[in-house]
């Protein structure tokens, strides 16, 4: 069984492994000790902390492997986005130019640099130590940090989206970066994510950034072609993601011209799909079909998500859990907790 929780101080090490096996560029772990260190102390502040208004608290969790005790993913969640400044990207615009000289009307596909998603709360950080391999456990790991968001609406906005990694070469290079970012950082990809940091929200990018439409068939046809696109190692992401209910169509990532998702809660599955119910023991060998949910315990102090396999639970007030699955959850009969069908 896997379990989703808060990252605790004792996860770091764990952490520092598996962004070691992280791909270089963007979207992913911190790469350095110091920087997971202070992520996962940031999260347990803001777990802790008594919040009102959605601002800068950032939420990380871990997916860990109950027979072993290790830690085999990571997921996050940032509850607005640009909180301490203004959070930018690309949205996809259409113009319209005439000429009624020439009788002539066609349309213009251009970038223009925005900060439309400043304030949306913002998923980011997924990363499994075994992609290929993954099973439910991966879709628990997406789909928890929504969990939470679901027990704890007052921490979160109303808007989500997520930015994906786009694509690059074999030296984590950009071809949309090449064609576009070089030419006003004056650096290469990579430099100018350690220079950023992976923020959107940089006085720089306002300095640096061009603040007039990028016309799109100015930029070379590999540019192009990368725009909107996701790397192979986000595959697993985008798929759960757009099975979640998240749209790419509007905006792209700044630098590596990757697809930024979003979407509104009451379009998410999670959301729509979430049922508060009472734990209860499950005794014996249960007769009739069996249904995978998603079950989290109703405490956003101490919260815990697991997948299970149970009889339905939409016709009934309680879910009849298993002993393994109480454990788990940190639960015991008669407890609340939210469930939501894989």
């Amino acid at each position: 069984m896997f379990v989703v929780r808060p990252v605790v101080l004792a996860d770091i090490d764990a952490l520092v492994a598996l962004a070691a096996g992280s791909m270089p560029g963007v979207h992913t772990l911190p790469r350095t000790r110091d920087r997971i260190a202070a992520s996962v102390e940031r999260s347990i502040a803001s777990f802790a902390a008594h919040v009102d208004i959605p601002s800068e608290e950032s939420y990380l969790f871990v997916l860990e492997q109950q027979s072993t005790g290790s830690i085999v993913g990571t997921a996050a969640i940032f509850a607005s986005a640009g909180s301490n400044g203004t959070y930018f990207s690309f949205r996809n615009d259409v113009i319209q130019q005439v000429s009624r000289d020439l009788n002539i009307s066609h349309s213009v596909h251009a970038l223009t640099l925005c900060s439309e998603l400043t304030a949306y709360s913002q998923l980011s950080g997924f990363h499994l130590q075994d992609k290929t391999n993954a099973g439910p456990e991966a879709g628990l790991l997406s789909r928890a940090r929504l969990l939470f968001a679901v027990l704890a609406p007052h921490r979160f906005g109303d808007r989500f989206f997520v930015p994906l990694a786009g694509v690059t070469d074999k030296n984590g290079q950009s071809p949309f970066w090449e064609a576009l970012g070089r030419k006003f950082f004056k650096m290469d990809f990579l430099d100018a994510e350690k220079v950023i940091g992976g923020a959107r929200n940089r006085t720089l990018i306002v300095e640096l950034m061009p603040h007039y439409p990028v016309y799109v068939p100015l930029l070379p046809g590999d540019a192009q072609a990368a725009m909107g696109q996701i790397h192979s190692d986000g595959e697993l992401a985008f798929n759960l993601l757009t099975e979640e209910g998240f749209e790419a169509d509007d905006y792209i990532d700044i630098f590596d011209g990757g697809p930024i998702l979003q979407a509104h809660k009451n379009s998410l599955r999670t959301f729509t799909g979430s049922m508060p119910r009472r734990a209860e023991l499950a005794v014996g060998a249960a007769s009739g079909p069996h249904v995978t949910y998603a079950v989290a315990a109703s405490n956003e102090q101490n919260f815990r998500a697991i997948t299970v396999a149970c009889p339905p639970a939409e016709m009934s007030d309680t879910v009849s859990l298993p002993q393994e699955a109480l454990d788990a959850l940190m639960v015991a009969a008669g407890d609340s907790v939210i469930c939501v069908r894989i």
